[in-house]
């Protein structure tokens, strides 16, 4: 049976392996996937050797923690896989865990695919010659990407977002509310402070706080907060205590983000994946996000960009608001949300903007994905 060595590090990385797992199913039913995989790809059928988990650390000093664990997990996998040659490593995304791994794997002459380019066009451009050394082919969700490889000298195929394909150009905002049971008038705030538990601990009490001043400017506003796992949840639950929040209208929800972001009128998100969800939903939103103290100054040295939010990058301006670190402040979140929100105008030119980058990234990307893995197995 033909197999295929899979690793995923985070949430995201779930989709995306689930995304293509099922693209290929179509094509090659025969096929195996052996990795580290979270519980959308081992419900596609991969066999996970790892806890996906344990590779979801963010932030330097985070992963110095986690040093050498990490390091003994991939001398593990890299074994596994050099004896048990797959016919083709993907690695996705976690670019910190899977170049070394593809670099140790295509040193031993199997084929390697990165899927996901790193952001080497806002911080650490030097990975290039890295990702050189590591992945025969790259898979670049942005359409941008590709020039930069091209460049490069290194294989490269811009396939688009899935995410793209899988969210509709418009949303039917009474439908979603409907489903979330919202039965009140009043403004709709969807809160989405992260899916690591690390970033609940520098996200939670914020968002928490910008809710409450938010309900002093407008006390019929509700909050959805769609959390994906029940530590998640019960960090959240925790600072509502804490908070003394108790009283405000919080809906927590076991997932359910990209519903929470149609029945919403504005979004307050951590930067990550779910901006760009919330830009292909068309929702205003202030992007947020706090790290360690220890941290913050070696990413901001490191950026070159003027953003860190994915809707802001694909535009190549500020169509949102990004607020990071100290600047993260709850009354700074709140004022900026209900300034834009209660901006008919404004809504409208975000909306525009972002109905146009979504036709940009919607390139049915499974079928383009499937199609370079299976020329890449030939």
């Amino acid at each position: 049976m033909p197999t295929i060595g899979i690793v995923a590090g985070e949430v995201s990385g779930d989709f995306l392996g689930s995304h293509l797992i099922a693209a290929l199913k179509k094509c090659r039913p025969d096929l195996k996937f052996v990795g580290i995989a979270g519980h959308r790809m081992t419900a596609e059928g991969a066999e996970s050797l790892y806890p996906m988990e344990r590779l979801a650390v963010r932030g330097y000093f985070e992963v110095l923690r986690h040093y050498w664990g990490l390091a003994r997990m991939r001398r593990e996998l890299a074994q596994h896989f050099i004896k048990n040659p797959p016919d083709l490593f993907i690695g996705i995304d976690a670019p910190d865990f899977n170049l070394g791994l593809e670099f140790m794997l295509r040193r031993r002459g199997i084929k390697t695919l990165h899927y996901v380019s790193p952001s080497i066009w806002a911080w650490r451009r030097g990975r290039i010659s890295k990702i050189r050394r590591a992945a025969d082919h790259v898979l670049c969700l942005f359409p941008f990407e590709k020039a930069i490889y091209d460049e490069a000298g290194i294989p490269a195929t811009y396939v688009g977002h899935p995410l793209a394909d899988m969210i509709p150009l418009e949303q039917d905002v009474a439908a979603a509310r409907a489903e979330l049971k919202i039965t009140q008038p009043g403004l709709v705030i969807a809160l989405l402070p992260g899916s690591r538990q690390g970033e609940l601990d520098y996200m939670a009490d914020l968002f928490i706080k910008a809710a409450m001043q938010i309900a002093q400017e407008v006390p019929d506003a509700q909050f959805l907060v769609p959390l994906i796992t029940r530590e998640t949840r019960t960090k959240f639950e925790q600072a509502i205590f804490r908070n003394n929040a108790q009283e405000l209208s919080f809906k927590l929800l076991f997932g359910h983000a990209h519903m929470a972001m149609a029945a919403a009128d504005g979004i307050i998100v951590a930067s990550g994946t779910a901006t760009l969800e919330a830009a292909l939903h068309k929702r205003p939103m202030v992007i947020a996000y706090r790290m360690s103290a220890w941290t913050w100054p070696i990413m901001k040295r490191m950026g070159y960009l003027p953003w860190v939010g994915l809707p802001n990058i694909l535009a190549g301006r500020s169509v949102v608001p990004e607020l990071l670190q100290d600047k993260a402040t709850p009354e700074a979140l709140a004022d900026e949300l209900l300034r834009m929100v209660f901006d008919k105008e404004r809504v409208k030119a975000i909306q525009a903007q972002f109905t146009e980058m979504h036709h940009q990234l919607r390139q049915n990307v499974g079928e383009k994905v499937a199609a370079v893995v299976l020329d890449q197995l030939k």
